[in-house]
């Protein structure tokens, strides 16, 4: 499908339209509530056909923002049609009135820009790398607005993605309505997602590319406490995929640094998992003995144009490096981290090993997006360095939703 020439020409008023409402603030619990409480395709497609376009709207008018060394990159302008398109994609839905054959076209529609997306990370990580080799990665204020608009770019793709599979798996036709997908899922989320589980899945996984790589990797001891309501399986409810991807990044590093800083020695020192299930967070805490990070570069682990691994040439070319790649690891995990209104630290001995902890809300009522939102003083962070209100506050959820959601969830009850 091609952008018309038309439309093209009203993409700036549409766009500033939409860029002037905020995003609405989902929680996990809301997620839940309606995926299992007279789940319904057209209430989802009502919404959805006003909150997407303003999530994309609201990150597409940051792109323009861009310094002009990153924005004219091929790689980046190439994302920014990606975008273009599935802005208009969505368009099309914006007065049609909703029946069986329009939902059936919307959720044909979603996939087409779930699939279209689906390199976006790294795509732009390209454009970025396009910008390094003809600019150079001197230049700090270009550093920092780079950074500032990745980590907003990236947590904006997340909940985008986030909306879109949820709709998918709960009314796409080959999933009755309602139910999710399999093992008492509601689209996308466990309601009884079982941490330990999901960590030794992604620690196994890790741990067979470090063997291919290497040919060898260290054990693993897993524990777990929960000292409030003495569960013998600590659960929550969490979107299992967004912990594994943190995970697994996590583990990654964990067992390279291991292996390196001790492969000439008899034996690899364990790593240690510990989960506890706290009043108000869930905690997961990995350490290794992998030699540590001087203090000086713990910061850099989180910025998107420092890795210390060999990076691929380009998008395609990731698998070459099993446990490594553009050294986005560790900053989009812990985006997924804050998405619901989480965290990620990190904090290295120098010399010894690094603890990696994870910090996830106990409470879904409690879990809430963290999504980037565009005003006018945004601009002025990408001139110059001043703090401003650009982020969604997880503690104005409440407040903060629209008359149209409140109204939209309300009449699911």
């Amino acid at each position: 499908m091609r952008i018309s020439f038309r439309l093209l020409q009203r993409m700036p008023k549409i766009l500033d339209r939409y860029s002037q409402y905020h995003p609405s603030v989902l929680t996990i619990q809301k997620f839940i509530d309606f995926g299992t409480t007279n789940a319904s395709s057209q209430k989802s497609f009502l919404f959805l056909r006003k909150e997407i376009p303003v999530r994309l709207a609201n990150i597409m008018k940051e792109i323009h923002l861009l310094p002009e060394q990153l924005l004219l990159m091929p790689s980046v302008q190439l994302v920014e049609g990606w975008y273009l398109q599935s802005f208009q994609d969505i368009l099309q839905f914006e007065n049609a009135s909703p029946d069986d054959a329009v939902e059936a076209k919307f959720i044909d529609t979603l996939d087409m820009i779930r699939n279209r997306h689906r390199t976006v990370v790294e795509t732009m990580a390209q454009g970025v790398l396009e910008m390094k080799e003809n600019f150079g990665d001197d230049n700090v204020t270009l550093e920092q607005r780079t950074q500032y608009f990745l980590d907003r770019f990236y947590m904006s793709r997340i909940s985008i993605r986030m909306l879109i599979h949820q709709h998918c798996l709960l009314f796409a036709k080959n999933i009755n309505p309602g139910s999710g997908s399999q093992h008492g899922h509601v689209g996308a989320i466990d309601p009884e997602c079982d941490v330990m589980t999901v960590a030794q899945d992604a620690y196994e996984n890790a741990r067979f590319l470090c063997d291919q790589y290497y040919m060898m990797s260290p054990e693993c001891d897993f524990s777990s406490q929960c000292p409030f309501d003495k569960e013998d399986l600590i659960t929550m409810t969490y979107v299992p995929s967004h912990l594994y991807h943190m995970l697994f990044e996590l583990f990654k590093n964990a067992l390279r640094a291991v292996v390196e800083f001790h492969q000439d020695k008899p034996e690899l020192p364990s790593l240690k998992v510990l989960l506890v299930k706290g009043r108000e967070d869930l905690t997961i805490k990995l350490s290794d003995q992998g030699g540590g990070i001087r203090r000086s570069e713990v910061d850099l682990l989180f910025n998107y144009m420092y890795s210390t691994a060999p990076r691929p040439p380009n998008p395609d070319a990731t698998a070459t490096t099993p446990l490594a790649g553009y050294g986005y690891g560790l900053p989009l995990s812990r985006l997924y981290a804050k998405y619901f209104n989480g965290d990620l630290w990190l904090n290295s001995v120098d010399g010894y090993g690094t603890d990696a902890t994870i910090y996830l809300k106990v409470f879904p009522s409690e879990a809430s997006e963290l999504l980037p939102v565009y005003n006018k003083t945004v601009s002025m962070k990408y001139e110059r360095s001043i703090p401003v209100g650009d982020w969604s506050d997880p503690s104005q959820t409440n407040s903060s939703c629209s008359h149209y959601l409140k109204h939209f969830l309300e009449s699911q009850s």
